[in-house]
Parts: structure tokens; sequence; C-alpha cells
């Protein structure tokens, strides 16, 4: 049983193994099937591995029959983050496949794939992806696939610690929520070598969750380190969400540090070691970046929103480093690929290497004030994005790269559909406080057509 909204813009997410499921073992089993005729693998293998969901095993186990079937072989690599899955990907030159539904709640689970290199998959192969998996059942190849287990905990550490120099860091408390999610595999065997003081929050996996949900981009999940911060009077925190591929940063005082701007002080970094190179952000990442980027000589190539669109931009222009809003961070010697883990080790390495503190460094690369996501539920998408459209007729450019966007050299509006809800969503930003709340307030107005939603 598989229902169509599981197929989502970038993977496959939905509920499983409760009464309401959107779809089930046999499902992913289909799933498992059609993969291997998408991308053309009998008599090849491909990587995958799980996070710690409770429904994991019996997933992985599921797609995996279904692909031997075809005669895929399956390259097994057990629990991983997954970064650490597109690391097996890069590493072996192999296609993957990781299980995981990221932040959602503990009753989903989906996959996430990548072709050789952690290259990212096309929008039309989720599309014949799904079709396949949907229709009639697959004839049973005349040669089942092999199975083997690959263990690439070891081998991913040591090639992020060969991606940044982190000796010589000054003595720095630092606090790491898992939220018990991946980030509880990776951080001993990534953070661990690097003498700092840990504070470890929720490392234990239990994909039950039952601290709080690993979504970092909502604010009551970064409470508990936050005070940890305090508490400790701890140089920063690390916040992972459940697969562990997003790294949020709270700074000395319990602040949360933009995703943006950690972008700006990644980018600036990574300019520094190589001028002249490109950087990838998406629609909604904030002007900060720009002007970071402009100020170190850097080029700026501007995507969608979401992880195949970015990876593809990274790819096609060769950027050496591309960050989004949502804390997803990429970076070209990580085959592109995006990896919370690797952001972190940068920031630790900006942070342990001089004496600034966490929010001195943030400030050098802040000025404009955001608006923050606000989602809103509309009854249907284009008639709002036409309303909205007519509401900003005149008032800057426009592009339609990603949703709507009106832009002047003071402020901008983006609104855009979700690729994964039916909601809209709107950021604002402007280079003060009172334009970006006038306008805000004004594009919300249009939204919402005066209800409270």
């Amino acid at each position: 049983m598989i229902q169509p909204q599981i197929f989502k813009a970038n993977d496959i997410r939905g509920i499983i193994g409760v009464p309401e499921a959107e779809w089930d073992l046999d499902g992913v089993r289909a799933v498992g099937a059609a993969f291997v005729h998408v991308f053309d693998l009998a008599g090849a293998e491909f990587v995958m591995g799980r996070d710690m969901r409770v429904t994991g095993p019996e997933v992985a186990d599921a797609f995996a029959d279904g692909a031997r079937s075809q005669g895929a072989g399956v390259v097994d690599a057990g629990l991983t983050s997954t970064d650490a899955l597109w690391y097996a990907s890069g590493s072996l030159g192999l296609h993957g496949v990781q299980f995981t539904a990221s932040h959602n709640p503990a009753d989903y689970n989906g996959v996430k794939f990548c072709l050789p290199g952690a290259a990212p998959v096309t929008a039309d192969a989720l599309v014949r992806l799904r079709e396949l998996a949907m229709g009639e059942p697959l004839p049973t190849a005349s040669d089942r696939g092999g199975y083997r287990t690959v263990d690439v905990l070891d081998g991913y550490a040591a090639h992020l610690h060969g991606l940044v120099d982190t000796t010589g860091l000054r003595p720095l408390t630092v606090v790491v929520d898992a939220g018990n999610g991946m980030a509880g595999l990776t951080t001993p065997a990534v953070l661990g070598p690097l003498g700092l003081d840990l504070v470890g929050l929720y490392l234990d996996l239990d994909g039950t969750f039952p601290n709080h949900m690993p979504n970092p981009l909502i604010p009551e999940n970064l409470r508990d380190a936050q005070a940890a911060v305090r508490e400790h009077g701890a140089d920063l925190a690390l916040v992972f969400d459940g697969d562990a591929d997003r790294c949020f940063v709270i700074d000395e005082r319990g602040d949360v540090v933009s995703p943006s701007i950690v972008t700006a002080m990644i980018a600036t970094q990574e300019l520094g070691r190589e001028p002249g190179g490109t950087i990838v952000i998406n629609k909604i990442t904030s002007r900060s970046v720009n002007e970071a980027v402009d100020a170190a000589g850097g080029e700026l190539v501007v995507s969608k929103v979401g992880h195949t669109s970015v990876k593809a931009h990274m790819a096609q222009s060769g950027a050496i480093f591309g960050g989004e809003h949502s804390a997803h961070y990429y970076f070209r010697d990580f085959w592109g690929a995006d990896t919370g883990m690797l952001a972190a080790l940068h920031v630790l390495a900006m942070l342990g290497h001089g004496t600034a503190t966490m929010s001195e460094l943030a400030a050098q690369f802040s000025g404009w004030a955001p608006s923050g996501e606000i989602n809103s539920t509309v009854p249907a998408v284009e008639p709002v994005l036409d309303q909205v459209r007519a509401a900003f007729a005149g008032r800057g450019t426009i592009d339609e790269v990603d949703g709507i966007t009106i832009a002047t050299d003071d402020w901008w509006v983006n609104v855009r559909p979700s690729n994964t809800e039916p909601l809209l969503r709107l950021n604002v930003e402007a280079r003060d406080e009172a334009t970006m709340v006038r306008l805000r307030d004004e594009a919300l107005a249009v939204i919402r057509g005066g209800n409270d939603e």
C-alpha cells in the first residue's frame, strides 16, 4: 500500500506502522524494486543506511528485499546519519539510499536518494519512481542480488577531520543536543577527539524522541540547549536534527545564530582559502550572505530551496560552498552534499583559533532584520500568489525562481509554496526592523485575507 502524497519534491516521507499509515512494508518493497529499474541497477550494487527510527530496521529490510528481487546488490551501512550515507556514496562511488524522515514525528519514515558521488537525483526520476512503485508489481529477476555490510563511521570521521584544521583550538565548552537522533552516533566519533569539553544532551539513539522533537527550526526544541549553555557557561551549542544533516548554532549568551549568518561565516572562510570561488544560496537566505560574499570577492549563485536543487547548482557551478536558511550546509569537498557536522567543525575552528566570542563573530555579519519563515494555510495557492503579485506590483523587481520574490535595495519579500505541506511560506527582510514589520504585516494580510490562520 502506498498513498501518492508520500512522494515529495526531494524525497519520500510518510506515516508508517500505525493504523493511519500512508504506506506499509509492501509499499516499501515496491519502492525498492522500482528504484532498481529507475536507476538501472540490476547486476550492480547500491549502498544504504538508516536512522534510529523504530521502523528503520524493517523498512530497510523491506526495501532491500524489493531491490534484490530485481537483481541489485545491497551494501548495508546500518545506522548512519544522512551525511554519513552521502560519504558512503561518495567514497564507494555507489548510488545511495538513506531511510529517514529527518525532523518529522516518530510515526514517519522515508527515503532520501543520491547518485554515485552523492550527486542529486532529478525530479523526473522521483516521478518515474512513484509511477513504477504504484503500478503493477514488477516481475522478479532471474538472479537475486547479493548482500554485504560495510562500516563507514571511522572513514566518515577521518574524512571530515581532513577538511578542517582543528589543531591548536583554545579550550572550548560545547553543548551538543542530538535530540535522540543520529548526531548521538557521530558526535563521539567526530567531536570526541578534538579535546573539547563536551556537554551532551540526548545523545542516546531513540526514535520515539522522548525529550523533544528533532526539529531545530522550531524554537521550543532549542530551549534545552540554550539553558545548558547558560548553566555550564559554554562557548556555544550545536543542535542537530534527527538525521544530523542540519546543525543549528547557539552563542554563549544562549541566543540562536541565524543559519544565514553561519553561511556568511563559512563562506568567508572558504573564500579566504580559495579566492574568487562560487557560493550557492537559496532565494530566502539573508542578504547578509550576499554582502559577505561580495566583500570576500566571491561569486554568488541563487537556487530554489531544497537540497536537490542546491546540490545540482553546486555541481553545475563548481561552487566551493553553499548554505540555506534551514541550516543545510553544502561543501564541494564533501561531494557537494550537505553535512551539519562539517559545518560544526568549521564554526568550532573559527571560534577556537581566535579570541572572539560566538556572538562577536556572528555580529560581524548581521545588519538585516529578518521576519523568519511564517506559514499560512490557504484554500488554493495560485489565486493567493496572484493577489501578492497585484499587491506589490511596481514596487520592486519581481522574479519567480522560487515562488514570488519582490525586491529593492533595502528590502525583499518572498512567498513560496511548501514542497511538502499545503502551505504558503512568507519570508521578509529589510535593513531596519520597522520596515520589515510593515512589509510582513502587509503581506500576511494579503495571504490570509483577514483570516487568523
